[in-house]
């Protein structure tokens, strides 16, 4: 499925999960309001309200004010609704059932009988503060009413209901450029990657949250992509260093089986040596990978790297001497204390040294220079050699990195040495940095903080 594909098919489902759920709430809205009018409803007691008439209202607020039912025949004479007409079908006693009211027309109580309302018509007691102070006999009409006042209580909510469900439509139509789109962008590009396409990134724009969420994709796509090409070079980079050596061990070996070469030192030498390569490489991959994966321990103590430079430089003062090449230590200070792991210091010095010392041609110059800086320590390892170009200079803490000529395998080891210096530092909160020299030449330098 083509990418537009995928995103709208996404969009539409996202788009109808959100309208899914307003259209929830407005039904469990409704549903709630008709519940709760169905037991008010099953209810028909004077105290619900459903059931307790407007005219009854009336009455009794007409009572509180005047104290008796004096007049009360002309509350409803201009009323043309509802109230009015239930007035009309009604007959209102006083206290003692007397008839104050009669269908509309007043009565004096003092000279009207006592009415007993017959059991067929409704009777709506009136209290004012709790005492009995007249008695409604409802008509034929007055049930009707009750109805229509259940339906005028619950058009509104029906209404509202209706409104709210309009309102949510009109929320997710907004909410699809907003929300949806960017979601759906991110959820396809995802699916690809999952696939195997690690060059899909999601189509977002924006600086919300919803935006960053797709930046911050896109920088995972980009991190997995960028890892998995490592892996594939690593893996190939890995075939290639151990082609050659095994080739030549299998070759010796086969030879002298075959009685091709004598069972000597001679023979047997060569094959020795790439056995060795062999094992360095593998302890570098080890060293390498548990490095990357933050496995290695160290032990932090404080150090002297004026004392570790001149141990490093003594280790290589005769190889130096057989390639005549010049290998001293220019400037340092009295002491130069940090706090690192000794040993792995020594390592990385070490390294640094043995990595020059390689590419510097006879009659060329390794020098070491420790400096404070700041609150740092730092010690340089610089040569007079070929240099590495400026723009190989980002990659040259790269695994299997190697130089077009001058870092060759025939000269060179296997391009381990300086991204293993470089994870060794990191942990131990050190800095590592490479620049080129102005007369030619490259400088490593490595920093730490100053102890203390």
């Amino acid at each position: 499925m083509p990418h537009s594909d995928s995103v709208r098919s996404i969009r539409n489902r996202l788009f109808l999960l959100l309208l899914r759920a307003f259209l929830i709430v407005v039904a469990f809205l409704v549903l709630f309001t008709l519940l709760t009018t169905g037991l008010v409803l099953a209810n028909p007691s004077q105290s619900n309200p459903l059931f307790r008439l407007p005219t009854v209202a009336r009455l009794e607020s007409y009572y509180i004010a005047r104290g008796n039912w004096n007049g009360v025949s002309g509350i409803f004479t201009n009323s043309l609704d509802i109230e009015a007409a239930q007035w009309r079908s009604s007959i209102l006693l006083d206290a003692q059932n007397h008839v104050v009211v009669e269908y509309g027309r007043p009565l004096d109580p003092a000279v009207s009988p006592v009415f007993q309302p017959p059991s067929e018509d409704p009777v709506t007691p009136i209290f004012v503060n709790g005492q009995l102070v007249g008695t409604l006999v409802g008509g034929q009409n007055i049930q009707p009413s009750q109805r229509l006042f259940t339906f005028r209580f619950l058009q509104p909510v029906l209404l509202a209901s209706l409104v709210l469900a309009v309102f949510a439509t009109l929320i997710g139509l907004v909410l699809t450029r907003r929300v949806v789109t960017p979601l759906a962008e991110v959820i396809a590009a995802a699916e690809e990657i999952a696939g195997g396409n690690l060059k899909m990134r999601a189509q977002t724009k924006g600086s919300d949250d919803l935006g960053e969420l797709g930046k911050s994709f896109n920088k995972m796509a980009d991190a997995l992509e960028r890892n998995d090409r490592e892996r594939r070079d690593m893996l190939a980079n890995i075939a290639h260093e151990l082609r050659t050596p095994l080739t030549v061990v299998r070759g010796r070996l086969e030879g002298i089986m075959d009685g091709i070469y004598p069972a000597d030192v001679t023979s047997i030498g060569p094959a020795l040596e790439e056995a060795y390569l062999l094992e360095r490489l593998v302890e570098d991959l080890r060293l390498l990978t548990m490095a990357e994966s933050h496995q290695l321990t160290f032990e932090i103590h404080e150090l002297d790297l004026v004392e570790i430079a001149r141990r490093a430089l003594n280790m290589f003062q005769a190889e130096a001497e057989e390639k005549k090449i010049r290998l001293d230590l220019v400037t340092w200070p009295e002491k130069a204390l940090v706090n690192a792991d000794p040993l792995r210091t020594e390592q990385v010095v070490s390294n640094l040294i043995s990595n020059a010392l390689r590419y510097v041609p006879e009659g060329g110059r390794v020098w070491v220079d420790i400096s404070r800086k700041e609150n740092e320590f730092e010690i340089s390892i610089s040569d007079n050699g070929p240099g590495v170009p400026e723009a190989d200079l980002p990659f040259i803490f790269n695994r299997f990195w190697r130089g077009e000529k001058s870092r060759s395998r025939v000269s060179g080891g296997a391009g381990l040495g300086l991204a293993i210096a470089k994870l060794l530092v990191e942990g131990m909160e050190g800095k590592i940095t490479a620049r080129s020299q102005p007369n030619g030449g490259l400088q490593v330098s490595v920093s730490f903080a100053a102890a203390g």
